[in-house]
This record gives structure tokens, sequence and C-alpha cells, in this order.
């Protein structure tokens, strides 16, 4: 037999934010440990609004699975003595599962013997399992920001006000910070009230007669088809950012959407302005015409049913009002400021202790980006407005518009300096230099904004790892992994030519150059280099590349970006190849024996056999080829033809003979086939099936 489970924890309005992961969180707590307590159900639904975290589990099972455990104890050498009997390791061993040693039964692992007790578990009831299960998952969840409330000891996202757990019918009596579980439940803040839910199949619908839409999926649903209704009524566009929709779901319980307008006026300010004040200050969705242009028009979403909905629509225009009025004059005031008093003022802002002002970083910015256009042989007039750009790429940090929103930096530094006169690669550039800004942004499309996004992202890192402050585990208060994976996008997708050790070297110097490296220049390389890897393996799983492949590329070759990326899709394909394996053995069995070795001294004049001085041939012409500068897929090829020679070689050649002077030559010879064959990959690290 089998019955639903039902946990809704009630709480105050809970930040939108946080919801998703709390959730998933709760259901995943339940489901481990249902299947670690051998506790059979089917699946776990998802529930949550502003004030609640529900999960039902459909069809627990009201009885936990029998189950025979076999326990495995000491090897039979030291659980029986020279006689054959039973030793006390034995007896201590039996005693402590509950069995006697004529229970005690042999089986043998991996070629020893020892002896196991087969434990028995009766099942046991689960609604007796329950309230001590359930309140510990409740009382381990954690939060990015947690409370106290009262005098509690319990931590959690916000203050627990109600708890309902329902077993079938029955109540689960779980009592957490003095709050003791029962069926009752509470619907909408203002439309609902107190209800008593009797069953858990009645737990949806009851709710749903209260104005709570339990599933953020179905608010979602609704807020999107109201949304598409105005669209098809008025002849509008409106834009779906999908975290915003996300976000105002996990902000209401029962959604209404409506739409507002401001004066037209307000229209002259940029776009991006508005559509951040709506979207960052009111949780609005913007609207345009059918040509992408802003309409004086806002969409919102009430918490609620349409009574009196032409007064929530008046007191949203005029809270609107206000903050566009606001921005209005950010924008004009902005626009007195002269570029130079800006960059000047960045002399008085600290980037971070110990490494001086925002001015300073500025400096540091401009000298690697031009130390990076030289090394990518730019020419002089591009370098003139890299340095330039690099000289006010920062201005737009002191200004009103950015200290009021802050996302917008980079942005208004394009349209200030529009406005100022500078040329439009230089504008651009400014903007550009924050991209990419979070996972799937787009790149830098210029020269410019490219080399100077690297130039400002290692800037970061580097003063980071020089100060010791090296993201660990989930902690990465500076985003230094999101900026270092935007170096990596923008070497493998834009500048292909540029290096890691040579981006590296540039950044640490500039900063060596100015006294300011708190520890050793090649230590911080060096973690530099593992701290990109990291990112590198990561980019490399999320395209699909098998571990055992991401292994054989980094092993060799984690400096071109561009190259990591290529070999590792051409080994994917190789390895769909049933003969490669063949090749690989081969490769393997060279560097086997070239490890015995440290030097590729060899004499091809004293090879006596055809097949030494065929596999020497067929080396030289591969190596000659290779450097030559032929693609990857044509080295691996290259590489390739090696496989025949091998086989031929090991068939009649024996390597490791007495005399010492032929064993030295022949193992010369396969320690330099062996840094060939690494050049490309290290094929030691592939597995086959």
């Amino acid at each position: 037999m089998s019955k639903d489970l039902l946990i809704e924890i009630g709480t105050e309005e809970i930040p939108a934010r946080f919801i998703p992961d709390a959730i998933d969180q709760l259901a995943k707590k339940i489901a481990s440990w249902l299947e670690e307590s051998y506790i059979p159900f089917d699946e776990v639904k998802r529930y949550s609004t502003p004030r609640r975290l529900a999960v039902v589990v459909k069809n627990v099972a009201e009885t936990q699975q029998d189950r025979i455990e076999e326990m495995r104890g000491p090897s039979l050498k030291i659980a029986k003595d020279n006689a054959g009997n039973w030793t006390k390791a034995a007896q201590g061993f039996a005693k402590g599962q509950g069995v006697t040693v004529d229970q005690l039964f042999i089986q043998e692992i991996n070629g020893t013997e020892y002896v196991f007790a087969k434990k028995e578990y009766k099942g046991q009831e689960v609604s007796l399992l329950l309230p001590e299960a359930i309140k510990e998952i409740i009382e381990t969840m954690s939060f990015p920001k947690n409370m106290r409330w009262g005098n509690e000891d319990l931590k959690f996202v916000r203050p627990i006000r109600w708890l309902l757990i329902l077993f079938g019918q029955q109540v689960i009596p779980v009592e957490i910070a003095g709050v003791k579980a029962n069926n009752k439940s509470f619907g909408h803040r203002f439309l609902g009230g107190e209800i008593v839910i009797p069953s858990v199949d009645e737990y949806v619908p009851r709710l749903t007669e209260q104005f709570v839409i339990l599933d953020p999926l179905e608010r979602k649903e609704r807020i999107l088809t109201q949304i598409r209704e105005l669209e098809r009524e008025k002849g509008w566009i409106v834009p779906i950012d999908e975290g915003l929709l996300e976000e105002v779901a996990n902000l209401v319980e029962y959604p209404t959407v409506l739409f507002g307008r401001f004066k037209e006026e307000f229209l002259e300010i940029p776009a991006e302005v508005l559509v951040t004040t709506m979207r960052e200050h009111q949780r609005y969705f913007p609207v345009e015409d059918s040509t992408g242009q802003l309409l004086p028009y806002f969409i919102t979403v009430r918490n609620g049913n349409r009574r009196s909905l032409e007064l929530v629509i008046k007191g949203n225009e005029k809270v609107l009002t206000a903050r566009l009025s606001d921005a209005r004059f950010f924008y004009l005031e902005d626009q007195k400021l002269k570029i130079a008093d800006a960059v000047s003022k960045l002399e008085n802002i600290v980037f971070h202790e110990g490494l001086g002002t925002i001015g300073d970083k500025v400096r540091r910015i401009r000298e690697v980006a031009i130390t990076l256009a030289k090394h990518l042989d730019l020419d002089n007039e591009t370098i003139k407005k890299i340095d330039r750009t690099a000289e006010i790429c920062k201005f737009d940090l002191v200004t009103n518009m950015v200290y009021e929103f802050p996302e917008l930096q980079g942005l208004m530094g394009e349209k200030y300096a529009t406005i100022h006169g500078e040329s439009e690669e230089v504008a651009k550039g400014i903007f550009e230099h924050y991209l990419p800004r979070f996972s799937g942004d787009r790149l830098p499309e210029s020269k410019i904004g490219q080399i100077l996004s690297i130039a400002d992202k290692m800037d970061n890192i580097v003063g980071a790892f020089s100060l010791g402050k090296i993201p660990t585990g989930s902690q990465d208060p500076l985003g230094l992994r999101r900026q270092a994976v935007g170096v990596v996008q923008i070497l493998l997708e834009k500048i292909h030519s540029l290096t890691l050790q040579t981006i590296f070297e540039i950044a640490v110097d500039s900063y060596e150059r100015k006294g300011l490296l708190k520890r050793g220049k090649e230590e911080i390389i060096s973690d530099l280099y593992d701290f990109f890897t990291l990112r590198l393996r990561s980019l490399l799983q999320e395209n699909g590349i098998r571990y055992d492949v991401i292994d054989a590329i980094l092993e060799v070759e984690k400096n071109d970006v561009k190259l990591v990326i290529d070999k590792a899709n051409i080994l994917m394909q190789e390895m769909e190849n049933p003969d490669f394996k063949q090749v690989v053995d081969s490769f393997t069995r060279v560097m086997n024996l070239a490890a015995k070795t440290s030097s590729s001294e060899t004499h091809p004049e004293r090879y006596q056999q055809q097949v030494e001085k065929d596999l020497y041939r067929q080396y030289l012409n591969v190596k000659e080829m290779i450097n030559k500068g032929i693609t990857p897929k044509e080295q691996l090829e290259q590489l390739k033809t090696l496989k025949e020679p091998i086989t031929q070689y090991f068939d009649q050649v024996m390597v490791m003979v007495d005399d010492e002077q032929m064993r030295q030559d022949r193992l010369g010879l396969l320690y330099s086939i062996t840094q060939l064959i690494l050049s490309y990959a290290d094929f030691r690290q592939l597995v086959f099936a």
C-alpha cells in the first residue's frame, strides 16, 4: 500500500531569486532520504510561492522494504588460525553483526577470500520514520542569506509561520522553531484565508480556490498568456526577458497582468536607461512597436485579481514617473561633465586595497592593451584608438547614471563619449570592453573592444591572485571565474593568435613594474595556468567532450585555446573509428618504453635491421610535415602513418637488449617519436571500451 506525502513550509515572503534553488533543494533532500531509506515512491512534485515551499511525493510506500545486506569482515587468513579455528577477530566481527560464527560465510574478492555475515533488516512503518527525517531535512536546508527570529536558534531563509505535513490524511507530528505541523494552510494573503487540507489530493484544488497558484510554471504560463493577449489587442511587441519573467512569477501567488503608460517626453532618454529603470527597479516589461522602437507603455503583474485595477495602474504610473524623472535628471546632468574631469576623479576611487585607485587600474589596462596590440602587429592608427579608449574606458563610473544603475557601466560611457565627440570606434570600445558580462552574453566585435576586454579582465584576475584571493570551492566573490571564461571565449572565437602564456606574462609584468606583486611572479603564473585550465576543462565538458579526451589534450596543450578545442573535437571524431584503438595502442607502446630513458640520442648509421631504418625514415617525414605548420587534423593524420612501421618494428626488434649502445640507440629513437606524439596529445589517457 502507498500514500502521497505532502510537506509545506509556510514562511514570510521569500526573495524571488532564492525560491528556485530552495524548492529544488527541498525536493532533492526528500527524494534522497526516501531512496537511502529503501522507501519506494513514484515522483516528487514541486510547488512554491513567495510564502511557501512545498513538495508532494506520489505513492510513498507505507512500509520500508525488507532487505538483506552482506557485511564484509576480515580476510580468511585473519579470521581463521592454522588449525582452521575461528580467531578472536572473526568472533568479534560476528558479535558486532549480531550473528554466530557458524553463520559466517566465505567469498572471494579480487583473489582474496573474506568472511561475510548476512544482516536482515525488517522494514519499519514509514509514518514512524517521517517526523525525525522531515525535521532534519528542513533544519539542514541552506540559503544564500539566512534569518533568525525571536529566541529561535534555527537559521532559515525567512521566519517559518506554519507547517502542513500530511501522509495521506495523517498529520505527521513535526515541530520546528516552535511551529507544530497540522493539516492547515493559508490562501492568498488578501484574497484567501486559513483552510483545512483533509488529504494530500485536496492540496492543490483547495489552494487554487484560495487564489494561490502553487505551480510556478503555471504562473509563468498565465503571465505569458495575458501578455500575448495584450499584444494582440494593442498591436504591441513585448520582449520577454526570461530572468525577469521567472522573478515576477516568484513574486506573486495569483498573477494578473496590467499595463500603464508614461509621458512620451521620457522617450528622449536612451532606451537602455528606460528599460533598465523599468526592469531593475519596478520589475516591469517594456513595450515596443513592430520596428523595435520603445513605446510609452509598460506591463506589470499584480499579485491578486482584477478588483480596483484602475487604482493599481495609477499607483504604478506614479511610481514609474518619479523613477523616470530621476533618470532624465541624471542623464542631462551627466552630459555637463567633461570626460577629462571625469577621468581625473578616478584617482580618488579605490580599486582594491593594495592595488591602488581606479586611475591606477586604468594606467595598467592602457599599458597591457598597447603591449597586446603591438604583439598582434596592429597598425599605428588602431593602436592610437586603443590607447584613447583605454585612457577613458572607466570615466562613466563617476556619472550619476552609473552610480544609480551600475549595470549600465560601459553603455553610458559609449553614449556620453559619442555626445562629447569621441570617434565611433572609441565609443564602441568603451562599451565592449565589459563584454562578455555574464554567461551567454555577446563577445566584443571590434579589435579595440576585444583587446581592452582581455586587458581589463586580466588586471582584475592578476590583482586578486597577487593578493592571494584565488577562488576556492563555490566561493568567488569577485567573479573571477566569469571573467576568466570571458578571456577564454575571446581567445577562442576572436583572437586566435594570442596564447595564455602571452597574456599572463604581459599582465603580470605590468603589476611587477609598478611594484604591486605581493607574491612571486612564477608562482602567480603557475596559479593562473591552473585556474584557466579548469575553465578550459569546463568549456570542453560543455561542448560534450569526453573526460579522457580532455585529459589527453590538456596534458600536453593548455596554452593555445583554439588549438585545444580543435584537437579535442578531432579526437572525439577519431574515437568513433574502431581502427583508431590500434593506432593508440602502438603510440602507447612506444611511449611506455621511451619512459626508460630521458635522452633522444640515437645513431641511425648503427641501425642493423631494415625496420629500424624504415621507422626512423617515417619519423623524419612526419616531423618535417608537422614542422611546416599543418592543421591539427593533418597533424594527426601524419602521426597515424607511424602505426604500421611501429608495429613492424616491435614485431622484429628487441629494444631492451644487453648491448648498452644498441639499447640506447633504440630507446633514443622511441624517445624522439614520443616527443613527436606528445606534440599532439597524451594518447595514454584515452579509454576504449
